[in-house]
């Protein structure tokens, strides 16, 4: 049986932007309250955090910044995965130097790959990195998807501890646990399939909400553990339509809105992303004031 790298909520931080660049008073200020809040684990550099446009340079010194600023007071997952396998060799390699508690590895996009491509790759980074790998799966950004059967496979490799599954399909995800059992831990990588993928076993989520709601993304995990099952559903249900809003636009669009309307960054997101359209805007504004942020 492997050790969850951690169980509840992990929030898939944004990553405060100017014109300048990665503002690193804003993340050190946000990773603070993310943690004071009670928040059981921070991914940095996911795709919530920009990745695609962040410069190697940017994405290599954000991942240390996060791991010195947490000072171990919960796991760093850094996410490391590419399209080019060297390079997801070398980013694993060095988040892994710097101290993170994990990687997530995205399926490679674009070019695609066949199942026994996938199982090479993941394989390949597993063997070379030295903190555990979380897989991700989020065919709707990379167009390839990991077909339970493969997740199966991948869980045999001793480094392999988890997968982030956003892919939308709930049966997929029982065939996963089914198949698996204690060889790989599953989280959920949609907000609004929290509690369904925890009721087949899942340990959490790494979540997009978290980063406005994280004390009470956390609070509806650790209902759910505690065997609250209708208290996490009720607050599953409670910020469903939030949620909603917060993926009205592509991600991160709506969630850097939000941010910067709570005082955490500035409104400011790297092309081919553009700011949230104004409609969509009010929308979102509207469902965290009901939500009870104030901004």
């Amino acid at each position: 049986m492997k050790n969850p790298i951690f169980e509840g909520i992990a929030t898939a931080l944004i990553t405060p932007l100017d014109e300048n660049g990665v503002d690193y008073e804003a993340f050190g200020r946000l990773i603070d309250w993310q943690i004071e809040e009670g928040v059981n684990a921070l991914v940095v550099c996911g795709t919530t955090g920009e990745s695609s446009t962040l410069t190697d340079e940017e994405h290599r010194a954000a991942i240390a910044f996060a791991v010195k600023r947490a000072a171990k007071r919960v796991p760093i997952i850094a996410g490391t995965g590419s399209n080019d396998t060297a390079y997801a060799l070398d980013l694993t390699k060095f988040s892994c130097e710097a101290g993170v508690d994990g990687v997530l590895v995205v399926t490679p996009y674009y070019n695609k790959a066949t199942q026994n491509g996938l199982i090479r790759l993941f394989s390949e980074v597993a063997d070379a990195a030295t903190a555990p790998v979380i897989l991700y799966n989020v065919p709707s950004r990379t167009g390839v998807n990991i077909e339970p059967k493969t997740v199966a496979a991948l869980a045999e490799h001793p480094n392999i501890s988890a997968i982030k599954e956003a892919g939308g399909n709930i049966s997929a995800v029982a065939q996963i646990a089914a198949l698996c059992g204690e060889k790989i831990h599953i989280y959920s990588g949609n907000d609004d399939q929290i509690v369904p993928i925890m009721s087949l076993g899942g340990k959490g989520c790494i979540s997009v909400l978290s980063n406005l709601l994280p004390k009470q993304s956390a609070e509806l995990c650790a209902r759910f553990k505690a065997g609250d099952v209708r208290g996490a559903a009720e607050m599953q249900l409670r910020y469903l339509p939030l949620i909603n809003a917060l993926f009205s636009e592509v991600n991160p669009i709506p969630v850097k809105a939000a941010m910067a309307a709570m005082g955490f960054c500035k409104d400011y997101i790297r092309l081919p992303l553009t700011p949230m359209e104004e409609a969509h805007r009010e929308v979102l504004f509207a469902e965290m004031r009901k939500a009870g942020i104030r901004f």
